[in-house]
């Protein structure tokens, strides 16, 4: 999405609506976000925008506990932003709202976008003194 400048407003999102969200709307979305505050939840999700897996799997990928990981799956459940199905002994859980996944891809996206910028920046010859004022 193109950088509003001062002189021009921010463009709107291709799917807004022209009319304001509730107060509402805004609240449940509030907890959305924060449900997506927490790094160990973010990654949670983001591997499970790959691929459906189990308790044990996603401990061992985000080098946790099976206690600590079942506790954040079970907020992400309660928060209806992720889904299981048993399969014979397991639980398997599933991140299948393309709005979730979009989130985090654009979440993840963005601050890998910064990072780079702040690299580019900070190594001499990269073609400038710094980001300008409306760039930073």
């Amino acid at each position: 999405m193109p950088r509003a400048t001062p002189e021009e407003p921010a463009p709107e999102p291709p799917a807004a609506s022209a009319e304001q969200p509730d107060d509402d709307l805004f609240e449940e979305a509030a907890e959305t976000f924060a449900m997506l505050g927490s790094p160990v939840r973010l990654q949670l999700l983001w591997l499970l925008a790959r691929s459906a897996r189990d308790v044990g799997a996603l401990a061992e990928s985000i080098g946790a506990s099976k206690a600590l990981t079942s506790q954040h799956l079970a907020k992400l459940r309660a928060a209806g932003l992720v889904s299981a199905e048993r399969k014979g002994k397991r639980q398997i859980y599933l991140l299948d709202d393309p709005h979730i996944v979009t989130l985090v891809h654009q979440g993840i996206d963005h601050h890998q976008d910064l990072r780079d910028q702040r690299r580019h920046w900070s190594h001499p010859g990269s073609g400038g003194a710094g980001p300008t004022a409306h760039e930073q």
